[in-house]
């Protein structure tokens, strides 16, 4: 069975068709590249894994709230209609909610490895190429990884109307600088805080493990970003910045909005829409996480040059602006530092892992 029939929305097309007009770039030089760019493709060499080996899949999610999650963290926690509901329907409600936020980690992550695919035709320097060569199969594995962990849920979701929007431009768009700007600083960078949100939230293991390893290759993606645009947006004219913190400014209010509007899941449940999305949108908890969301954003695009009145503005108004002064090179380290310590945790029942291999590896054949 495949993932869309899982689908509680009914009529979604199989496929999603973006037409593409941009240059394949040769970079004839071949020279040895930047060392900051080399180093890190180095590492996106060291640092590949597999989804099946590293990752425990004999795990389970829990039956009640699969990634045993804070009942706090559903946005109706509290409102009139989470009090009137029966402890099934609570049930369902976490189990929807948390394979909302799971599906959309998938079909982001299938937008990241489509992107990648285009900044390694695109970007006109190779050492720019060789890195994003790795991602491609990081993105790859992630989408591997978030489908595994999903088909525990039992049910998924598709793409999100605002989320299809911005990587549609970002596909779109032949400027390769803009594949970049929206899917390496906006999307990843959003995705890696609620990520995080998991991996440090969640009580089940597998959530966890499965954030926090595809965390410490998103931090990577994201620098691959930062180091590539801070080189190049000095060079364009302040017209060309103009439009791209234009860009930037619209994305990100864009986003902020797509991850914490769960309208498809109140549907699916048969709950009242239009009161779920008042109280889940002025919910305490939404307003803290629409904030969080921003802590790997900011410091990125002030560091990469995209600083002007328009978004310093935006991000005032949004009240993210303490996060221009976190170090995106402390939260790189940190998520790989972390990752190790879920390596350094994991207890394999003895032949469990082994005989999940050789399962996954028979239907291959």
């Amino acid at each position: 069975m495949s993932l869309r029939d899982t689908y509680p929305i009914p009529d979604i097309d199989p496929k999603w068709t973006v037409p593409q007009d941009f240059e394949a770039v040769f970079d004839w030089e071949f020279d040895e590249g930047r060392n900051t760019l080399m180093h890190l493709y180095q590492k996106g060499k060291d640092m590949q894994w597999d989804a099946v080996n590293r990752i425990d899949w004999t795990q389970d999610l829990d039956f009640e709230n699969p990634m045993q999650m804070p009942e706090e963290a559903n946005g109706l926690y509290g409102s009139p209609i989470w009090e009137k509901m029966t402890k099934k329907e609570r049930m369902e409600s976490r189990r929807h909610g948390q394979a909302w936020n799971i599906s959309q980690f998938l079909q982001g992550e299938q937008a990241a490895l489509l992107c990648a695919s285009k900044i390694v035709q695109q970007v006109p320097d190779l050492d720019a190429k060789f890195y994003a060569a790795t991602q491609v199969m990081d993105e790859a594995r992630h989408v591997e990884a978030y489908k595994k962990l999903l088909d525990k849920f039992g049910v998924a979701y598709p793409m999100t109307g605002p989320l299809q929007e911005l990587v549609d431009q970002a596909l779109r768009d032949s400027r390769w600088d803009m594949t970049y700007l929206a899917m390496q600083v906006v999307i990843e960078g959003l995705a890696l805080a609620a990520f995080g949100t998991i991996r440090d939230i969640a009580q089940n293991p597998l959530a966890r493990m499965v954030n926090a390893y595809v965390m410490e290759d998103e931090a990577r993606h994201v620098a691959f970003g930062r180091l590539s645009l801070r080189d190049y947006y000095p060079e364009l004219t302040q017209a060309e910045r103009d439009e791209r913190e234009e860009f930037l400014v619209e994305a990100c209010y864009l986003m902020r909005g797509r991850m914490t509007d769960a309208t498809e899941v109140y549907e699916a449940l048969g709950l009242p829409v239009k009161e779920c999305v008042e109280w889940a949108e002025n919910s305490e908890i939404t307003q803290l996480y629409r904030t969080l969301l921003f802590q790997r954003i900011v410091p990125i695009v002030k560091d990469i040059g995209l600083w002007g009145d328009k978004v310093q503005k935006a991000y005032a108004d949004m009240g993210v602006m303490h996060y221009a002064e976190v170090d995106p090179q402390q939260l790189q380290d940190d998520d790989e530092r972390i990752a190790k310590t879920f390596d350094a945790q994991k207890i394999d029942p003895k032949g469990a892992r082994e005989a999940y291999v050789h399962a996954v590896a028979g239907m291959a054949e």
